[in-house]
């Protein structure tokens, strides 16, 4: 095959300077023959690529038009307004559901003539386990590792945002969405005069007690922090938008065993393929768990962790689409264990080329140069799945050339030893890290250019 000049492997990697290891793979998509490899059965973590394999996961599993289910449910009669009984506000464990959807599911419980409860309130999140973050090992106020549970809103994030007031600082903590802002008494913060750590958080008093170090707050801002406890979040939210339908609610109770009774209301999600591809673009820590711990649980898995949840997607993993060494901590790749080769991920994507289910719903990637620029109007077309962890970054998808051959590709590189280094209260913005996946991003880049360059036919 004639081959047009373009950078050596080694000439590339050696020009980035990058710490760590590489490894990668790149393949015809129709043939599956590898055309280029470097390091190609080194196991390395796959960061959020990890979420590619969540996708094929659940869509083999679930189903492409699988839709999470969120219901209100009364186990006795609805008399002159009066649900005589308890009322249920039931999950499937829908990783999309915000407090806008809430409010609707609200508005419908009016529209059926509920206007209070004889009984008590019951919120039931048992669809899936209530876990109290993703990877434990996280700073605690980061919002992309928040609690998962089988009733989740708003991402399991509430919103904290302070101004500055006579009296020092007015502080608000709420459900924010696009209509609604519903504050919230399950996530309470204090201002503390310090200046660290500072966030600190404890489980006290039935709530998520944080409070922040006054002199970060600067001259006032927001942020979206996770909720540990998502269930009652998302019941308290309820009963407040409740409230406002004129609906009076107590408040809510966990409940204890399975719930059932009659349905008065419901909300349906969007189908899992659009779900899934809000999680390809955005990256959703807690849609990757929620859907890979529902597709085990479809497959009888108990699911009772998210390492038992992600040891079933390896067995289907090696089961279905050839990978035989990955081993998984989790859905999302959040967590720090996670090991795959770039061989082995390129297989997996070669295995679902042929229906283009996942490239469908992957986000277009744009070129970039060297230096990270975008390359307004390249002719290579990118789709692909990114992931970055502390000294870890990653990219694996397809790529299609400019004269229309399609490749599959993966590319893993890591520092695991600076990473290891690093302690808790380092991970969010350790030193060095953003220039080490300026680098990477930018070897990631010219492989690809390269690529479609010599093996453009």
């Amino acid at each position: 095959m004639a081959k047009r000049a373009a950078p050596g492997i080694d000439t590339l990697i050696a020009r980035t300077g990058l710490s760590g290891k590489v490894g990668f793979v790149v393949a015809d998509a129709k043939t599956g023959a590898v055309l280029e490899a470097h390091n190609p059965v080194l196991k390395l973590p796959p960061a959020s690529t990890t979420k590619a394999i969540t996708a094929m996961y659940g869509l083999k599993t679930l189903g492409s038009g699988y839709r999470f289910v969120t219901r209100v449910l009364a186990t006795g009669p609805v008399q002159a307004g009066i649900v005589q009984g308890d009322l249920v506000l039931q999950g499937s464990g829908d990783p999309a559901l915000d407090t806008d959807q809430l409010a609707d599911l609200a508005a419908r419980l009016r529209a059926a003539g509920v206007r209070g409860v004889s009984g008590k309130f019951i919120y039931d999140d048992r669809a899936l386990p209530h876990l109290k973050s993703i990877d434990p090992g996280q700073p605690e106020h980061v919002g992309y590792n928040p609690a998962i549970s089988g009733l989740n809103l708003n991402f399991n994030r509430v919103h904290f945002e302070w101004k500055p007031a006579s009296s020092g600082w007015a502080v608000t903590m709420d459900a924010r969405a696009k209509r609604y802002r519903p504050q919230v008494q399950v996530a309470r913060m204090k201002v503390v005069n310090r200046q660290v750590p500072i966030y600190t958080y404890a489980d006290a008093k039935g709530a998520d007690q944080w409070t922040v170090a006054s002199g970060a707050l600067g001259k006032g801002g927001s942020r979206w922090l996770p909720v540990r406890r998502p269930g009652e979040y998302a019941a308290e939210v309820f009963q407040t938008l409740a409230r406002a339908q004129g609906i009076s609610l107590p408040r809510a109770q966990r409940a204890k065993t399975a719930q059932s009774g009659t349905e008065l209301a419901r909300h349906q999600s969007a189908p899992l393929s659009d779900i899934l591809r809000g999680m390809l673009k955005y990256s959703t820590n807690l849609t990757a768990e929620v859907v890979g711990m529902s597709a085990s649980r479809r497959r009888g898995g108990t699911g009772a962790s998210l390492s038992a949840s992600a040891g079933q997607m390896e067995d289907w993993l090696k089961a279905t689409l050839g990978p035989r060494h990955a081993k998984f901590v989790d859905h999302s790749g959040l967590g720090d264990g996670s090991r795959i080769s770039a061989n082995e991920m390129n297989r997996a994507l070669l295995a679902a080329a042929p229906d283009g289910a996942l490239k469908g719903l992957m986000k277009d990637v744009p070129m970039r140069d060297a230096k990270g620029k975008v390359v307004k109007g390249s002719p290579i077309k990118i789709k692909a799945k990114t992931g970055t962890l502390n000294f870890v970054s990653s990219l694996a998808g397809y790529v299609t050339t400019p004269k229309g051959r399609e490749l599959t590709f993966a590319i893993f590189t890591a520092d695991t030893s600076k990473r290891a280094q690093l302690s808790r209260s380092e991970r969010e913005r350790p030193e060095g890290g953003r220039s080490w996946a300026r680098r990477s991003r930018g070897l990631q880049a010219q492989l690809v250019d390269r690529w479609a360059t010599v093996y453009e036919l």
